[in-house]
């Protein structure tokens, strides 16, 4: 397990993080081999791992 801005997030459920840009457009970032660069920075992380395998992330400005 991995901490996500102060959240704890099981890496091993987790496909890819969808990044929630401020202009209202998103994209999505496969994780798979590169789990340890990951860093996400200030913002609010919505862990919807369990469901779909995705994290999404909402930057500071937007979330």
């Amino acid at each position: 397990m991995d901490k996500f801005s102060g959240g704890t997030v099981d890496i091993s459920k987790v496909r890819a993080v969808v990044y929630h840009l401020p202009d209202g457009g998103s994209f999505a970032v496969p994780i798979e081999g590169s789990e340890q660069f990951v860093e996400l920075g200030f913002g609010k992380v919505c862990d919807t791992s369990e469901i779909d395998g995705f994290i999404h992330f909402f930057p500071r400005g937007n979330a």
